[in-house]
């Protein structure tokens, strides 16, 4: 298969579809990869290095979407990528329809066969290709509520972890997954006094397990929520549904039980965010305040360390791409994993939560094939 990497034009966004090593192991099995120019360069991969590994290089994106029957990318294709696509051409990236009314009527309208890793599957219930970057998310998240925290950024000026006779800063974390997991983590070992909420009691007692108790859980209720926000220094949104846009779980009027420039970082945004104020912002321009709170909305927290990211989100990525290349749709037919995966297909929104977050029509897989 003729498999394309453009390079990523999201604002800020360094990450690249495939990393030279992964280019080696498409070539060894006799896909044809062509490479934009300067796709790498956030990963300190140059052109000579994908050449190295069996790349062909494209002078532009155009030549990519134009010649590939497979494109490979990172983030949601933006509006001149959108307006590239074609029926039947294989998109592979992180597509976040759910929060995005225009993008997924323009990729569905392209016909493309729309594949996000966001709602692809594994046996154990899991979403083996959004894992990684919620990893890398939830741990960013802490860095981001630490920058906004200082006074010259606009936060009340806290250090997370606190010292010696000053107590350390309250983080209330809600959503205990994978997000919210390495949030905690990240926060506990910096020092702070952590909460995780979350709606389910097994992950709670998992989480009191895995933290010995250093972390605080709370069933997620409305008055569990105002109750500890009240308190915090920052909140961590890192609410998940697979494949629907955020729960607003944070509405504006609970912003005014919250202290002074305390600090929301709203790592679902990408999924429409689950603060009910959020709007997306970009790593050069961070963070917004409304009504005296911080609100820290990045849409691609990832896209910051390129290097770590790109090569996480390969490691998972590639068995699926290489499915894809070597069989295409039929990759889709066989594997139910990839199939719930395919989020648009000749036309049509195949997946039912992303159509149902946009009240859009739903059309089955096997009808629409």
């Amino acid at each position: 298969m003729r498999v394309g990497v453009p390079k990523e034009i999201k604002t800020h966004e360094y990450r690249v579809g495939l990393t030279p090593g992964s280019v080696r192991e498409y070539a060894a099995h006799g896909h044809e990869v062509t490479v934009e120019t300067g796709a790498g360069f956030g990963i300190g991969a140059d052109d000579a290095a994908y050449r190295a590994a069996g790349a062909r290089i494209a002078a532009s994106a155009e030549e990519i979407f134009a010649s590939a029957e497979m494109v490979v990318k990172v983030k949601e294709p933006q509006p001149k990528e959108v307006a590239q696509l074609r029926p039947g051409q294989i998109l592979f990236t992180y597509l976040h329809l759910a929060a995005d009314r225009e993008l997924a009527l323009g990729v569905a309208a392209s016909g493309c066969v729309g594949v996000a890793y966001e709602t692809v599957t594994d046996g154990e219930g899991g979403l083996p290709l959004l894992a990684p970057m919620s990893e890398v998310a939830g741990r960013l998240s802490i860095e981001a509520a630490g920058q906004s925290l200082k006074s010259y950024t606009g936060g009340r000026g806290l250090l997370i972890g606190g010292v010696p006779g000053v107590p350390a800063s309250r983080i209330v974390v809600i959503g205990g997954g994978v997000v919210g997991t390495h949030a905690a983590r990240m926060a506990a070992g910096l020092g702070a006094e952590v909460t995780v909420i979350d709606r389910s009691i097994p992950r709670l007692r998992q989480l009191d397990e895995l933290f010995h108790g250093r972390v605080r859980t709370r069933m997620s209720t409305s008055e569990a929520i105002e109750d500890e926000i009240a308190g915090a220094d920052a909140v961590i949104g890192a609410v998940l549904v697979a494949g629907h846009s955020a729960p607003k779980l944070v509405t504006r009027a609970m912003l005014k039980l919250m202290k002074p420039r305390a600090v929301l970082v709203d790592v679902a945004i990408d999924q429409g965010g689950c603060f009910e104020t959020s709007r997306p912002t970009t790593h050069d321009n961070p963070t917004f305040e409304v009504d005296g709170v911080i609100h820290y909305c990045v849409a691609n927290m990832p896209g910051a360390v390129p290097l770590t990211s790109s090569h996480a989100l390969n490691n998972a990525t590639l068995p699926f791409g290489l499915a894809l290349a070597a069989r295409g749709v039929g990759a889709i037919e066989a594997d139910p994993h990839l199939r719930a995966g395919l989020n648009t297909f000749r036309g049509a929104i195949v997946n039912r939560p992303v159509a149902d977050s946009l009240g859009l029509p739903y059309q089955a897989f096997a009808a629409a094939a």
